[in-house]
């Protein structure tokens, strides 16, 4: 019981590190960046409160799990942003590391159970997954809505980009919720030339 205790609590330990990784994303109200430990709590109340907008029928509970693991890797990769600059083969290589050494910290059946829904939302292929997936790049873009376009002119995202990188993404696993965005989206970019 003790080493379990010990185990256990030395996750929760190296857990609190994702509060000190800053993202590319601010707060609504533009006043600073979010960090890593805001966004999947945001993200995990987002999921609860906007279920019922999912394109198939999910488990909100395995969904909250994966959002609420989804970025612990960051402790050790750091917030890559979507429309950031890095090398996505490398990222996943560094990714799988820290995966390996921080959900090993956690006893057996935690390290398996973890990383599994870890590896499920990193695959897409569930429901569940497709839409936590939805959900991780809806929030960011509420974000940038809130805060006058925040990021999205520090990285000089375009319409395109914004449609290629996160909107196919949410419209495959929740696209009522891209629907509801579009008219909000109008005002920030401008039309696409085709």
């Amino acid at each position: 019981m003790t080493d379990r205790l010990d185990r256990q609590f030395a996750f929760l330990n190296e857990a609190d590190k994702l509060k000190s990784v800053l993202r590319g994303t601010t707060l609504n109200d533009g006043s600073r960046p979010e960090n890593s430990g805001e966004h999947s709590w945001h993200i995990a109340l987002y999921a609860l409160v906007l279920a019922e907008h999912s394109d198939r029928p999910v488990n909100v509970d395995r969904v909250i799990k994966m959002l609420l693991v989804h970025d612990i890797v960051e402790i050790d990769a750091g917030d890559n942003p979507i429309h950031g600059d890095h090398d996505p083969l490398e990222m996943e290589v560094i990714e799988q590391q820290a995966a390996e050494r921080i959900f090993g910290l956690l006893p057996p059946d935690q390290r398996d159970s973890f990383r599994a829904l870890w590896e499920e939302f990193e695959a897409a292929e569930s429901d569940d997954a497709i839409f936590a997936k939805s959900i991780d790049r809806v929030q960011p873009v509420n974000s940038n809505l809130q805060s006058s376009g925040g990021t999205w002119r520090d990285y000089n995202v375009t319409a395109d980009q914004l449609q290629t990188r996160v909107g196919a993404k949410v419209q495959r696993g929740a696209p009522r919720l891209w629907a509801w965005l579009q008219p909000r989206l109008a005002g920030f970019f401008e039309p696409s030339p085709h």
